[in-house]
């Protein structure tokens, strides 16, 4: 019997795109108040940053890369000695920007008279910062007490220690196949994939329940057999 269903944050419950581009716009606009230089900059340089970071230390906080890829882009202009000041006008722009999908409270709400609900991510968008505050009867958060982060076994692990129930009584809800089907999958749980951009499912992935919108997750969940037979490849 299902009792538990954990959600991913970023692009699951939150429209996290359109905030982190906010955050960049800012940093980009102080950079040329700042510097002449940084005319030649662009919102896509700064985006390149990320990427260039991030495929190098996918496995560091968020946060962490997230001040490394600013700290390539300073770089570029010789903003070098500006990177506090610049970190943190971006953090304080994109967690004001970050808000939940219009679907994610109203399927919360729907939920909890059935479910207790958690929130577990690799990111750093903490719940109350994003207009999720009171959602959920446990988070958990990547690097918080040296967690790491997802699709690594301790991760699951801690979802199932802070539920309080077996892991197949566990649901984990996300956008990622990696990280919120096949990497709960193996641990026990079910994997529930949100995909909203309505993308093929390799055939060696078998999420427990597809769905395009969250406001189609309670059907879908009641739906689920008592065991899953579901092994991810």
């Amino acid at each position: 019997m299902l009792t538990v269903v954990v959600f991913d944050a970023d692009e699951t419950l939150l429209d996290l795109r359109p905030a982190v581009t906010g955050g960049l716009v800012a940093v980009l606009e102080e950079m040329r108040r700042l510097t002449p230089a940084a005319a030649g900059v662009s919102l896509a340089d700064l985006e390149s940053d990320w990427h260039s970071v991030f495929g190098d230390r996918s496995a560091a906080p968020v946060q962490e890369v997230r001040r490394a890829a600013l700290a390539r882009s300073l770089a570029r202009v010789g903003l070098d000695d500006h990177l506090d000041e610049l970190a943190a006008l971006f953090f304080a722009r994109r967690f004001a920007l970050t808000r939940p999908y219009p679907d994610a409270l109203a399927a919360l709400a729907a939920l909890r008279p059935r479910y207790l609900l958690g929130y577990a991510t690799n990111g750093n968008s903490r719940a109350e910062r994003c207009g999720l505050a009171g959602e959920f009867a446990f988070e958990r958060y990547a690097h918080e007490g040296g967690l790491p982060k997802k699709p690594d076994p301790e991760f699951y692990a801690a979802v199932v220690e802070a539920a309080g129930v077996p892991a197949e009584q566990i649901a984990y809800v996300g956008d990622s196949l990696a990280h919120d089907v096949v990497g709960p999958q193996r641990a026990g749980l079910r994997g529930i994939w949100l995909n909203r951009h309505g993308l093929p499912c390799p055939p060696e992935v078998r999420p427990d329940a597809e769905v395009t919108t969250l406001a189609d997750l309670a059907p879908a969940l009641a739906a689920l057999p008592a065991a899953s037979a579901t092994v991810a490849g």
